[in-house]
């Protein structure tokens, strides 16, 4: 065991404020009911601090801390591009999909799909997006984190999968979406502290104590290839990281787009906003920190690369970086990365259970449930999305190499199609119920047909084929039926896209950062 008796009171400190802070912003005036919009948004009353850092910690968990950062170990900084690139994305979705969402003043994203078109497209996607975020999120990030307790205290896996979900119960279960969203912020100091601790000693390690850009100097010399952005078509990674399409291609945007602007565990701080400015403030927020994740996720991967060159597996590549820390500091560290990965798990369990509740539960019940019936249905979902995700989670993912790679490579099999139904959506007058639920379809079955046929085409690139196949059904479907504008498209001459001077001026500055660091490392 690494972790020492002084290590062992950080994370109980830690542990303990963690839960009295979540209690404490979460209370409730005696005799008052807590109501649906309390409990699943924060009553709409978060600010832009709260938003911006609950984007990151719920993004930033265990499957990117532990997976990206052993891609890191493998690949290098080119990895980083689902960092860097997600930045735009934001921008993207704070300027031109918020102000819809927020006019509609929905509490999901299937329920703008009702609201569009009708139940069948919202319960498709209601019980998609329960089945990924049960087996495919939650999993991935119990898996990975029990694993890296287990590498730093020996705790079997089991213990530690239980003790991440019933940390995650204690401080999020009752307050909600409010109590996961306030103390975030807590959570991205100690996640961004952790990294870079981690980042530091390693490099001086590197460096022989001559300081950490000696180290950067050492590491670049011996893997200079560990720092390419855009990588060659000789290298063993080219297939998953295609170069300079991971730029320009399809493939990326269509993933960061679905996934920044359409899924429900991030739209839904955005959602809980005082305003749509105050959101808008909050995401740009966000993008700057994700311009900062490369530092603290994955040149730890690249430090192992020279430190541990031996690793079985390139996911333990963070957990064996973390042995390195000195005793207490090893103890905020862990500290960070069991934030990240709880804050994860409440941020994707409010979701879970705010689609349950809202598009599932209450499509099918006969009654009009109470603000405290919707409320205990709530957590009971929370609850049972948790149990089924200990229990799934080492039969799932016990086996994989990369758990980062799986989980981007399985999501791929179905953006294309989730981000052309939410498109046309909002911005296609003519799409009709069938045209989006053919356009699911096809997704799924093209991806699965040029998975099977064409293996080693990179999943990007197929992303790439299958969104414009997927479009292309979809814009057939509705011509056959009529090409008329539908009832309850949206009228865009309603909704104001217009953004302040300060929001424009970061945008700018951060595509301005983005375009300097490729063309640095490029």
């Amino acid at each position: 065991m690494y972790l020492s008796s002084l290590d062992l009171i950080i994370i109980s400190i830690y542990c303990i404020s963690i839960i009295s802070i979540a209690t404490y912003v979460s209370r409730k005036p005696t005799g008052l009911e807590r109501s649906a919009e309390d409990y699943f948004l924060a009553g709409r009353s978060l600010p832009w601090w709260a938003i911006g850092a609950s984007l990151i910690a719920a993004n930033i968990s265990a499957e990117q801390i532990i997976g990206m950062s052993g891609q890191g170990f493998v690949v290098g900084m080119a990895i980083a591009v689902w960092e860097l690139t997600a930045a735009i994305a934001l921008i993207v979705m704070a300027k031109f999909f918020l102000p819809l969402f927020l006019e509609k003043k929905i509490y999901t994203m299937p329920q703008f799909l009702r609201e569009r078109f009708d139940n069948r497209v919202s319960l498709v996607l209601s019980f998609f997006w329960l089945i990924v975020y049960i087996f495919i999120n939650l999993t991935s990030v119990l898996w990975l984190g029990s694993m890296a307790i287990n590498s730093l205290t020996g705790i079997d896996p089991v213990y530690g999968l239980i003790a991440l979900a019933l940390f995650s119960l204690a401080y999020s279960l009752s307050g909600g979406l409010k109590a996961v969203a306030l103390t975030d912020i807590i959570q991205v100091i100690l996640l961004i502290f952790g990294g870079l601790a981690v980042s530091y000693i390693a490099l001086n390690l590197i460096s022989e104590n001559q300081g950490i850009f000696k180290g950067l100097s050492i590491v670049y010399q011996e893997m200079p290839e560990k720092f390419d952005m855009i990588l060659s078509k000789d290298n063993p990674s080219y297939s998953n990281l295609p170069g300079i399409w991971i730029l320009i291609g399809a493939g990326v945007w269509i993933g960061h787009f679905a996934y920044w602007g359409f899924n429900q565990y991030i739209t839904q701080r955005a959602l809980g906003a005082k305003s749509l400015h105050e959101a808008q403030k909050g995401i740009m927020f966000a993008a700057y920190l994700k311009l900062l994740m490369p530092l603290v996720i994955v040149l730890p991967g690249i430090c192992a690369a020279i430190l541990f060159p031996l690793l079985e597996k390139s996911d333990q590549a963070y957990p064996s970086m973390m042995t390195l820390l000195p005793s207490g500091l090893l103890g905020l560290t862990f500290a960070a990365l069991i934030a990240a990965i709880v804050s994860s798990l409440a941020s994707m369990t409010n979701s879970i259970s705010t689609i349950f509740t809202m598009d599932v539960y209450k499509t099918f019940t006969k009654d009009i449930p109470s603000q405290t019936k919707l409320v205990k249905i709530g957590r009971t979902a929370v609850i049972t999305s948790l149990i089924i995700a200990v229990i799934a989670a080492k039969p799932l993912l016990g086996s994989f190499e990369s758990v980062f790679q799986y989980i981007q490579e399985f999501t791929g099999l179905f953006t294309p199609g989730i981000l052309i139904i939410f498109l046309v959506a909002l911005f296609w007058k003519k799409a009709t119920t069938l045209s989006v639920l053919i356009t699911a379809i096809a997704s799924v079955a093209m991806s699965l047909t040029f998975k099977y046929f064409f293996p080693d085409l990179a999943y990007i690139h197929r992303m790439g084929l299958v969104f414009f196949a997927s479009g292309l059904a979809c814009y057939v479907t509705a011509l056959a039926q009529g090409y008329e504008d539908q009832l309850k498209a949206i009228n865009l001459n309603d909704i104001s896209f217009k953004t302040s001077k300060i929001f424009n001026l970061n945008a700018s500055i951060v595509c301005i950062l983005l375009i300097l660091i490729y063309a640095t490392f490029g």
